[in-house]
Formats: C-alpha cells, sequence, structure tokens
C-alpha cells in the first residue's frame, strides 16, 4: 500500500482591504512566501506590507494611485 501525502499547504492567504478613501478590495491575494513567521512578525503586518507592494506595482502599471490602505481582514 502506498502513503498518502499529506496535505500542501496552501499558497497564499485571501484578505480584504479597506482603503482611506472607504474602497474596499475584496478577496485580495497574499503569496505565503510573504508570510514566513520565522523573524516572529504578526501575519497583518506582513500581508499589509505585500498588499502595498501589490499596490505599487499596480499604480506603476496603471498610473492610478490607490489610497493608503485603512485595515485589512483574513478572508
Amino acid at each position: 500500500m502506498a502513503r498518502r501525502k499529506s496535505p500542501a499547504k496552501p499558497s497564499f492567504m485571501m484578505f480584504n482591504v479597506v482603503y482611506e478613501d472607504g474602497t474596499l478590495s475584496s478577496n485580495r491575494k497574499v503569496s505565503s512566501e510573504f508570510l514566513d513567521q520565522r523573524f516572529g512578525e504578526d501575519i497583518q503586518d506582513l500581508a499589509l506590507a505585500a498588499l502595498a507592494i501589490q499596490d505599487e506595482e499596480i499604480f506603476v502599471r496603471s498610473g492610478v494611485r490607490r489610497a493608503k490602505i485603512k485595515s485589512i481582514a483574513r478572508v
């Protein structure tokens, strides 16, 4: 009999993002690579930084800047 494979770790986490202007961006994906807790940092802080980087990349491509992130919540 063959051994069952252990379930794979999810490769990303989903977050809802609320911006200071009141807009909501639902189901934003953040790669698990950015959420590595080896250094004792909080997942929320790491996700916030990763989402800010994503927003900056979107700005570079589209030319439209988003408002600052007010809060995030894991989905």
